[in-house]
């Protein structure tokens, strides 16, 4: 009985979330959603215990991809939530349920010791990489570690040796997800009253990771 106490004490702790969509545009006509990513963990396989970063749904499809080779098909992954050819920005509930189900997959993912060892799912989840950057990361190809890249998430993007210095801009992949994107900046604003409190617990958890 003792035994089994101590085990769920030392139980370490992964909680990520999916939340606040941003529309993001390519140009006058193309348009796409990214979310935030939010992860809290005790656990000592992530050397940053709190962070957040942004991640549209074609770079999730190319996590999965990633995922699965790197495991050699060891592991069966959880499905994304299906891509819908009329999916649209101005659809609170289809952001909605698109939000949960990336959720739910990253929730599921996180729980898998083998998958938890892949670089490219640190990268993907701690750092402003790009999918590109985070293949030659993990690679080694870059002049920086995944630890590095890791560290220096929230403060600036990295994208070649020339570049540290410089300030990133936001960079869009051509896969837009809705080429109409007229009227639709509102949409965001319909979820803000969801997430306001799980964004201020998540400020209060930072702070007091700072303190110490």
């Amino acid at each position: 009985m003792k035994e089994e106490t101590n085990s769920t004490e030392n139980q370490q702790v992964i909680s990520v979330w999916v939340r606040d969509p941003r529309i993001q545009k390519n140009d006058f006509w193309h348009a796409y959603l990214d979310y935030e990513i939010c992860l809290h963990t005790d656990s000592v396989c992530f050397t940053k215990k709190i962070s957040r970063v942004r991640r549209r749904f074609s770079e999730f499809v190319w996590l999965r991809q990633k995922l699965q080779a790197n495991s050699l098909l060891l592991v069966h992954l959880p499905e994304l939530p299906p891509k819908n050819p009329f999916f649209s920005m101005s659809n609170v509930q289809q952001i909605s349920d698109r939000m949960k189900g990336l959720q739910t997959f990253l929730e599921q993912i996180l729980q898998n010791p083998l998958l938890l060892s892949d670089s490219c799912l640190h990268l993907f989840l701690q750092s402003q990489l790009s999918v590109s950057e985070i293949e030659a990361c993990a690679a080694g190809k870059t002049h920086y570690s995944v630890a590095q890249a890791v560290q220096r998430c929230g403060r600036r993007r990295f994208h070649s040796d020339k570049d540290l210095q410089r300030e990133p801009s936001m960079s869009c992949d051509s896969d837009s997800e809705c080429s109409d994107c007229k009227d639709s900046e509102h949409t965001t604003e319909d979820l803000t009253t969801n997430r306001a409190m799980s964004s201020a617990s998540l400020d209060v958890m930072e702070a007091g990771q700072r303190k110490d």
